[in-house]
């Protein structure tokens, strides 16, 4: 069916925008993939309920038009999206999350030979299901999202059906676990085990866009990983129970998967749009919402619409006020829900540091 890839070049500012109809039940539909290059794409439908073919087009040309309005060209050698083939669908697979792990708890996290430690990648979520030659990708919510076409292929290249998890960094899938295998759901099965067929599935096979992340097994690997990532400035680490199962969902404390990170990172809804490029912030917390301050919009970045969730780096936030302090804006996350948008996710400023202040 057609479609289109577009792009956006100006100063810092190198955006993609895909667009393609495609059949949908009784009719058609007209879905969009966007973002910026190299990242995981944001995924959408401009048509809820299949429509004509002749209608599909005519949302098509406008879509289009109203783009290349806006500066973008249609690409020439950029790498395609596979979108999904009905827009944005529940595929009811519920991803593992986890809550963040204390200073307090480094220590022991580290020294604990029942945990096991990756890399936090920077990124998005992505699980990755294959079944024949469909291939779906699946975003954190369990909504199936566009993929980069290199991936796809590389999907492909596999005889065997799974579902993988993992996180995705430009065309490039970090996987971590293995939750399905040619028909047989592993989740019930420990860590160790489904890392254990991970490895021998991604091994097996001669491939670029998928990559086995590296794990630190012994307190000494993990002290030593722990050191250079956090030198070399990456997000952060996982810590993982090796004798766990995979339960999707987050629990409401701790759990068998936990994450450190190096940076503070949090998801935010927008408020209001303010003037010079800058949009405020808020958070919820006990059902009322919490001013959380604001963050200037860079140049390379269109500004987000107001109810939309956002995510910013920060250095701390103030525990009086519930402020972040030098924000720095990340981007939309189409893939988090506003209602996951608390302050429970903030990292406040040590006390001691605000009685000096």
């Amino acid at each position: 069916m057609q479609n289109i890839t577009l792009n956006y070049q100006e100063g810092t500012s190198d955006k993609v925008y895909q667009v393609a109809i495609t059949p949908s039940s009784t009719g058609y539909a007209v879905n969009y993939s966007y973002g910026r290059r190299g990242s995981a794409m944001s995924t959408g439908t401009k048509t809820q309920t299949p429509v004509s073919l002749e209608m599909a087009q005519a949302i098509f040309s406008k879509l289009v038009q109203a783009k290349m309005a806006k500066g973008y060209k249609p690409a020439e050698n950029s790498s395609l999206y596979q979108l999904p083939e009905n827009g944005t669908l529940d595929t009811g697979v519920r991803c593992q999350l986890l809550n963040g792990s204390t200073e307090a708890e480094l220590e022991n996290l580290l020294l604990d030979r029942d945990h096991w430690m990756q890399e936090k990648f920077d990124g998005r979520r992505l699980l990755l299901r294959k079944v024949g030659t469909k291939i779906t990708g699946i975003n954190r919510l369990g909504r199936s999202t566009a993929i980069p076409e290199p991936l796809v292929e590389s999907a492909r290249v596999f005889e065997h059906d799974f579902l993988l998890d993992g996180e995705a960094v430009g065309e490039k899938l970090h996987a971590f676990d293995l939750l399905e295998l040619d028909g047989e759901d592993l989740r019930s099965k420990s860590y160790k085990i489904r890392y254990l067929r991970l490895m021998n599935l991604l091994s097996g096979v001669q491939q670029r866009g998928i990559r086995f992340v590296d794990t630190a097994f012994l307190p000494k690997q993990k002290m030593a990983l722990f050191r250079q990532l956090k030198g070399e400035l990456k997000e952060g680490v996982v810590f993982k129970a090796c004798e766990a199962p995979y339960t999707g969902g987050r629990p409401n404390t701790g759990g068998s998967q936990l994450k450190f990170k190096f940076v503070e990172t949090a998801s935010f809804v927008v408020k209001r749009i303010n003037e010079q490029r800058s949009v405020a912030l808020l958070l919820f917390e006990n059902g009322k919402i919490a001013d959380a301050g604001n963050v200037t919009i860079p140049v390379n970045f269109e500004i987000p619409a107001v109810g939309s969730v956002v995510e910013c780096r920060y250095l701390y936030a103030f525990r009086e006020s519930g402020k972040i302090y030098q924000p720095v804006y990340l981007g939309v996350r189409a893939d988090i829900d506003p209602e996951e948008c608390i302050t429970a996710q903030l990292k406040f400023k040590p006390q001691a540091e605000e009685a000096a202040a």
